[in-house]
């Protein structure tokens, strides 16, 4: 029997946002919660069969789930504190149940899930939802993504043309580490347009100026175009990093980019990813480019360090990347095909597992208990967890082989 289900969280006759359970291990499902005014059910349940994916990608024993909120996530924190609170106390019985388990996301915060399981009554242990940097996270496996695709073509990201659509956590991120390793960005976009400029935009002031105008910093840099045409723009790489379907069957024949690397899940709809693979424009699947926010944030929560973790998304993620792409070569098929069998094949062998634990699953489960009660020195979890992570990537865990 399937474990999906799909909940439209009400309060009366008033639609508050979705919650989409993809799959679960042993009875529980996780993924990020949103905050979007122009929510769409269709988004929520592919953005949780992406989760699913990634879990599976990356050997990680969590079901896939995720949730939105309909809402302005720009909003003053009083009112998003009461948006908050309508979708936890509506949404309560699978709150209180960890049958999903929220995480920050577009347009919320950790701290923001934290105070709404704090206000709704739930055990919240003190390492849970602690401030998160899974914005940075994300990034480093969209830029290690950018550099596979690079290196095999037998170039580096240095002088490369870069356009990033969406310019909020994932965005800016990607645009300081691109900018770091030499490449020009060219063009950015908000949920309030977009600006170009072909010499390439001042980053470091762009990112100053993003921190205080939000969205708005689109209006303060010269170079106005129309948003939808960031994508259109002939650049080497293209990174969208916005939201659902931003390239379609209408826009795909136009976009100009040698390639792209989604830091956003399903940016690209099916068809147009045909008309892409047709072309000859090389994108990788969304769930391989971005997985560094879920690798990351479950090594955050370990207690690994920051650098420690940026490393290994980069090196991992550039491994997968490169063969995910060389045995679609061979093979003549989709790099999304085989991607997607894979995890989930590794998927169901993880859920299965979960199912008839081993004594030592168990007393892993009990280490992360103690873990969340802060019982256990952070420092020893989280060196433990980056070999072990590493040790899973690296063998049969994840990555075509």
């Amino acid at each position: 029997m399937s474990d999906r289900s799909f909940h439209r969280v009400t309060d009366g006759e008033r639609l508050l946002g979705y919650v989409a359970i993809d799959s679960t291990v042993a009875g529980r499902a996780r993924g990020g919660l949103r905050m979007v005014e122009d929510l769409r059910e269709d988004e929520i349940r592919a953005a949780a069969r992406a989760m699913t994916l990634k879990y599976g990608l990356l050997d990680l024993p969590q079901g896939g789930a995720k949730a939105g909120i309909i809402g302005d996530g720009e909003a003053p924190p009083a009112e998003k504190r009461r948006l908050l609170l309508d979708f936890g106390r509506a949404a309560a019985p699978l709150l209180h149940a960890r049958r999903y388990v929220p995480d920050a996301d577009l347009g919320t915060t950790s701290d923001e899930v934290r105070w709404m399981m704090e206000a709704l009554g739930a055990t919240v242990r003190p390492r849970d939802w602690r401030t998160n940097r899974s914005g940075e996270h994300t990034a480093r496996s969209v830029l290690a993504t950018a550099i596979a695709l690079r290196t095999r073509g037998g170039a580096s990201l240095a002088g490369c043309r870069v356009a990033i659509e969406g310019f909020g956590k994932v965005g800016t991120s990607l645009a300081r580490l691109l900018h770091g390793r030499g490449a020009r960005v060219v063009a950015i976009s908000t949920s309030r347009g977009a600006v170009h400029r072909p010499e390439g935009l001042d980053v470091p002031r762009l990112l100053a100026r993003a921190g205080e105008l939000g969205s708005r910093v689109v209006d303060d840099v010269p170079g106005r175009i129309a948003r939808e045409a960031l994508l259109e723009l002939p650049v080497d790489l293209l990174f969208p990093c916005a939201r659902f379907h931003g390239i379609h069957a209408g826009n795909a024949e136009r976009v100009a980019a040698t390639a792209i690397c989604a830091g956003a899940n399903d940016p690209v709809s099916p068809d147009a990813e045909l008309v892409l693979l047709r072309r000859g424009i090389e994108y990788p699947p969304d769930f391989v480019s971005n997985c560094g926010g879920v690798l990351g944030g479950t090594l955050e929560f370990a207690g690994a360090g920051f650098e420690a973790i940026g490393a290994l998304i980069e090196a991992q993620v550039q491994r997968i990347v490169r063969d995910l792409m060389a045995r679609a070569d061979r093979q003549g098929v989709a790099p999304r095909a085989l991607a997607e069998s894979d995890a989930l094949a590794r998927h169901a062998v993880v859920r299965e597992a979960a199912e008839h634990p081993t004594l030592a699953q168990r007393l892993v489960e009990v280490g992360v208990e103690c873990h969340r009660r802060r019982w256990v020195p952070e420092k020893v979890v989280g060196w433990l967890a980056t070999r072990w992570v590493a040790r899973r990537l690296q063998g049969d865990g994840a990555g075509p082989a």
